[in-house]
């Protein structure tokens, strides 16, 4: 029914019967906006979606859901959801919120945000200091401090940094290694350590 009303409202839409498709979709074929029901067969919409941003999957995540709890909800958005939308819901304010999400996609991402006044320039592949001085990066620096400040209330752990900005590195202490050059150039601050889980964002 999604698949006929999303169509009528003049999207192109893919449709995958069950996880597993649904990751395989996800990672060979570009997509704004990814519709993704959270109780699938063969892989759950959280796992499903985890993995795509694992990846580096930057399509916009709407998840649907019969589980509206606060604590469910928190887990779709820490899985990588931009937005949430219980069961049942009406077909208007589904059609809204894609549309919202579709806008958000269409904005320039040319920078992201730092705290502290800080921005990476994906252009330019550096950082803009609070005083608007600049600091080169390296190739790899910068990749990590662009997953990081992706999506900057997320805690990553080493395991998955490696997997995303370090594929070939057999050991996961090379993360440590390059947060180790973050904060050398850019301050201690800049990359915050969460005891026991990982890395995040911190600021400039």
């Amino acid at each position: 029914m999604l698949t006929d009303v999303l169509r009528d409202d003049g999207y192109e839409v893919d449709r995958a019967a069950d996880g597993q498709r649904g990751l395989h979709l996800g990672l060979t074929r570009p997509y704004d906006v990814m519709v993704i029901d959270r109780l699938l067969p063969a892989l759950d919409g959280l796992d499903l979606l985890a993995r795509l941003r694992a990846r580096a999957v930057p399509a916009r995540a709407l998840v649907l859901t019969a589980l509206g709890t606060v604590g469910d909800r928190i887990a779709g958005l820490d899985a990588g959801a931009d937005d949430y939308l219980g069961k049942p819901f009406d077909l208007d304010e589904l059609s809204a919120r894609l549309r919202a999400l579709c806008r958000r996609t269409a904005e320039p991402a040319d920078v992201l945000r730092i705290d502290g006044g800080g921005l990476l320039d994906l252009a330019l592949r550096d950082v803009v200091l609070p005083d608007g001085g600049r600091v080169a990066l390296s190739a790899r620096e910068f990749e990590l401090l662009r997953v990081l400040a992706s999506r900057p209330h997320n805690v990553h752990s080493r395991s998955q940094l490696r997997s995303r900005v370090f594929d070939e590195a057999a050991a996961a202490s090379i993360v440590d290694t390059y947060v180790y050059y973050l904060r050398r150039k850019l301050g201690r601050a800049v990359v915050r350590t969460v005891h026991g889980l990982g890395y995040r964002l911190g600021s400039l």
